[in-house]
């Protein structure tokens, strides 16, 4: 399970460390990046996109809302390879999506993590908290 959250400096050309403990949950070298919701990137384990993917699969393309969110998650959706110090490489068409330049925050959630723009998450995670407080 993909857990924690993690800041990085990124250095701008693409390439990335993932953190050990999310490198842990990979087990192997490849990975899928995919286009996440709230501008961030998705990675994935190969294991685990394909039971998104046969989770999304499931419903029916008849229904319009189905057809919709395959596009949007397979057209943006890549496979990576860690090279041997955990580096991988993200695309720039991810890295404009997510607007990731300098500081770069990896969050784990569930069954796949997150890359985040530093001040996206940071905003993000204040609006989370606010929503979870109107609720407890």
């Amino acid at each position: 399970m993909f857990l924690g959250e993690y800041q990085l400096n990124f250095s701008g050309k693409g390439r990335i460390v993932l953190p050990k403990k999310i490198r842990q949950e990979i087990k192997g070298k490849d990975l899928i990046l995919s286009r996440g919701f709230e501008n961030c990137i998705w990675g994935f384990s190969p294991e685990e996109f394909e039971k998104e993917a046969k989770r999304q699969l499931e419903i029916s393309a008849t229904e319009e809302r189905a057809r919709y969110l395959r596009r949007y998650l397979f057209s943006g959706s890549v496979p990576a390879e860690l090279d041997s110090q955990g580096r991988f490489v993200i695309p720039s068409a991810l890295l404009t999506y997510a607007r990731i330049m300098e500081e770069v925050v990896i969050i784990g959630a569930g069954d796949h993590f997150e890359v985040w723009n530093k001040n996206f998450w940071k905003k993000h995670l204040t609006e989370i908290e606010r929503d979870y407080a109107k609720v407890s």
